[in-house]
């Protein structure tokens, strides 16, 4: 049970929970200064009895002394009660108090005698059976005059401004809240309209931004939940490019490699045709190379899968380490008779090793694929000045026709030329998408051996 009121506050909407700490607030802010405004009016009401009481104390005091004390016994009681006040005289010596005819008696204290005695020369206090606040001030000798006024004016002026307050107070309170209400309902209708945009995307996958207005932390709010539904927006089309591309691609081989294994099967009947030796070899060589073709795109898609999804790359790398590591394995792949020239500057950075080497890797592959036997591959690594350096592949084949340079590095992209070729259009762009992992950038252009100059340009140091 004593959590009970914590988790009502919990299951309280955000709307319900602004307009009752609007309300709380004003009230304890309201109260605060009801309540200071209270006691300091208070002070001042009873100062001004106090000090009210002791002029007229003073006056009697100083005025003309009457020796016979049974003076105050013949004192009109009717001037008293206009006055609201009592009056009376405390002899010491007899130990007597001595009031008007006709009025009530004054209330006295143990102290106000130390005053009749000479042991004080004033005492004040409020006695609380007579409501009254009485004063003791000496008069003569073994005598003192006992002034009690009534405290029901500003008792009654004290209740009345309490009732103000409060009254003053809780409409304080009630406009707070009707006012958190309103604030609420227009401050948090961004919220729920995020709110609404969220349930659309969980219920119908509908990634339409919503309208945004204004300028403050909500708006922005409003800018990075619409950069968030752009971001999966595109990436869902990414998505369903590179399986529409995939599927595409996949088709021709499977398709062909289905055709030659239906050929083979049925020369296997006996009521059907033979194919030769020579036949056959043919046919089991395209069905190996169409199988390498196979292998090598389904190698590259999970690549480029893996390439695409999120990753933090904080490893230190050694840049000259994985030019080499790619050169070696490219040169155990080059079928024709290809020469490198080298030239590589010492340069590291953070990110992905492996993912660096298969870059570098897809580049050389990329060239000596278009070189012609006895050609060469230019392969540098330097720097440039500017907190960068670039690995530079340029071949010495037919080059890139100016249609294709800004198409080269899109999925599945092939020019007329690679169309003959093996490959699977994904090698440059598994390049791009690890340059931009890395912070940098990947081009292609003219190289003045007259070929294809790929250049791939990454942050470090040396």
């Amino acid at each position: 049970m004593i959590h009970e009121p914590q988790g009502r506050l919990q299951r309280a909407s955000l709307r319900a929970r602004v307009t009752w700490l609007a309300a709380f607030c004003v009230a304890g802010a309201v109260a605060l200064v009801s309540f200071g405004a209270y006691m300091i009016v208070r002070k001042s009401v009873y100062d001004a009895l106090d000090e009210s009481l002791r002029t007229r104390a003073v006056a009697v005091a100083t005025g003309e002394k009457i020796n016979t004390p049974d003076f105050v016994g013949k004192y009109p009681a009717a001037f008293l009660a206009a006055g609201d006040v009592k009056m009376g005289v405390l002899l010491a010596d007899t130990g007597q108090l001595l009031f008007p005819q006709g009025s009530e008696r004054p209330p006295t204290v143990e102290q106000a005698w130390d005053v009749a005695q000479g042991e004080r020369d004033e005492f004040i206090w409020t006695d609380h059976k007579t409501e009254s606040r009485v004063i003791a001030v000496e008069y003569q000798p073994d005598q003192a005059i006992i002034i009690a006024q009534s405290m029901s004016p500003q008792r009654t002026t004290l209740a009345k401004l309490s009732v103000v307050l409060l009254l003053i107070g809780g409409a304080g309170v009630l406009l707070a809240a009707i006012a958190g209400t309103a604030v609420a309902r227009t401050g948090l209708r961004p919220v729920q309209r995020l709110t609404e945009a969220t349930e659309r995307v969980a219920n119908t996958g509908d990634l339409r931004p919503i309208p945004v207005s204004g300028d403050d932390e909500l708006a922005r709010l409003t800018h990075s939940f619409n950069a968030m539904l752009g971001a999966v927006a595109e990436s869902q089309e990414r998505q369903r490019r590179l399986v529409a591309d995939a599927g595409h691609e996949l088709r021709t081989p499977l398709t062909s490699m289905r055709t030659n294994l239906e050929l083979l099967l049925a020369s296997e009947r006996p009521d059907s045709p033979t194919l030769s030796e020579e036949d056959k070899r043919e046919i089991q060589s395209d069905v190996r190379g169409q199988l390498d073709e196979l292998t090598t795109l389904i190698g590259d898609l999970v690549e480029l899968a893996r390439e695409d999804a999120p990753q933090v790359v904080h490893e230190p790398v050694d840049l000259v380490e994985v030019v080499e590591r790619a050169l070696d394995r490219a040169r155990r792949r080059a079928s024709n008779d290809v020469r490198f020239d080298v030239q590589l500057q010492p340069w590291t950075l953070l990110g992905d090793s492996s993912a660096l080497e298969r870059a570098v890797l897809n580049l050389l592959d990329n060239a000596v694929k278009f070189s012609p036997s006895g050609s060469s591959v230019r392969l540098n690594l330097r720097q440039i000045g500017d907190g960068s350096a670039v690995v530079e592949v340029a071949d010495a084949g037919p080059g890139i026709a100016d249609a294709d340079l800004p198409h080269v590095f899109e999925r599945f992209y092939r020019s007329s030329e690679a169309r003959t070729l093996p490959g699977s259009g994904l090698g440059l762009a598994i390049v791009k998408q690890v340059a931009q992992r890395h912070g940098g950038t990947a081009t292609a252009g003219r190289a003045p051996e007259g070929g294809a100059l790929f250049t791939l340009r990454l942050p470090g140091r040396p």
